[in-house]
């Protein structure tokens, strides 16, 4: 049987480029559907979203809120396709599967730490005027 390339299997053009955005709303859906850690960090946005037009934040806020809740969003789906990779590859208890899901679940954990304290600071002199 004759190998078959990488550029063979990936097809290229305008064609491609469009099912991406498919295949990414695909990954989301997924996510959100079948990842509790998801739904949970679409509550935290909402709220935060609303939290935010509350207290009439700057521009350079939202641009650093945006950025937070976009790198929690990435590592919670990154997570997840690790999650299912791991799955693929045995469904057997392995230690190193363990240690893969837990990494990836605390590299999650560690950006979501790290957002949180800085919308915190972000918030804080806000909620502080109120009194």
């Amino acid at each position: 049987m004759a190998k078959i390339s990488r550029d063979e299997i990936k097809k290229k053009g305008i064609g491609r480029f469009l099912r991406t955005f498919k295949f990414s709303y695909e990954g989301l859906k997924y996510a959100y559907a079948n990842e509790q850690s998801m739904l949970t960090h679409l509550i935290l946005t909402i709220i935060t979203v609303i939290i935010g037009f509350v207290f009439h934040i700057t521009l350079y806020e939202w641009l650093i809120i945006a950025i937070c809740l976009t790198v929690i969003l990435a590592f919670e789906l990154i997570n997840t396709a690790i999650e299912a990779t791991v799955d693929l590859i045995t469904l057997e208890i392995n230690p190193l599967a363990k240690i893969a899901k837990d990494c990836g679940s605390a590299a999650t954990g560690v950006t979501s730490i790290m957002a949180a304290i800085i919308i915190i600071i972000i918030f804080l002199p806000y909620i502080i005027a109120l009194f």
